[in-house]
């Protein structure tokens, strides 16, 4: 079954491109395309996505605010920045928002369809920049308010409540969730800490000080 993405680029040139080469493929499939915030917003609750392929920098606001969008109301969207922004701050920003991809539009052409299947395949596309702003800002972590930007409120409220013990159908009891958006929030939980299990998550968490006993 092809994965559905929904483009949200101003860029007419940059917005046509991703469209064609998705539309080439087989595997993945055009949800819809929309060139500021109001309209992919609407794209969005109404195709219902399996991937976000958002710009920050849109006209009418930062697509920041769509992928908080994303997260809380269809938390298995994949969400994948690609912009001009390289700063700490935009990167951070967001990760804690739900975003699972960053990409930069710099001089190496993206192959948005090979990292879109990344993506799908439970990669976390970053370019290489990126990556290493990335790797020396964790380094360089010092306080437990800082390491709790690496993941989203909803994420930290479920590594607290596993940390005590929860299952999750209980955990989806308390947050008020389904067990199938416990599960999407755990996976992005592994992915953003590199673990493979609970108790993993549950020891780096409280390593970075995003937990505590």
């Amino acid at each position: 079954m092809a994965r559905t993405v929904l483009i949200v680029e101003d860029d007419q040139r940059i917005r046509r491109g991703f469209e064609l080469a998705i539309r080439a493929t087989v595997d993945l499939r055009v949800a819809g395309v929309a060139a500021d915030l109001p309209e992919a917003r609407e794209l969005f609750d109404a195709t219902e996505p399996d991937v976000l392929l958002v710009d920050l920098g849109l006209p009418s606001g930062s697509g920041i605010e769509l992928i908080r969008h994303a997260q809380a109301t269809r938390p298995a969207c994949e969400s994948m920045v690609v912009t001009v922004f390289a700063d700490e701050q935009a990167v951070l920003s967001c990760i804690e928002a739900g975003a699972t991809g960053y990409l930069l539009k710099d001089a190496r052409p993206v192959n948005i369809v090979e990292q879109i299947r990344l993506l799908c395949a439970g990669g976390s596309p970053i370019s290489p920049t990126v990556a290493r702003r990335l790797m020396l800002r964790i380094g360089a972590l010092a306080s437990p308010q800082a390491s709790a930007g690496l993941v989203s409120t909803q994420e930290r409220q479920v590594l607290v409540l596993s940390a005590k013990g929860y299952g999750y159908e209980e955990v989806a009891g308390l947050m008020g969730l389904s067990r199938h958006t416990v599960e999407t929030y755990v996976k992005r939980i592994y992915r953003k800490l590199q673990v493979h299990s609970k108790t993993e998550a549950v020891y780096e968490a409280r390593k970075l000080g995003i937990v505590h006993d």
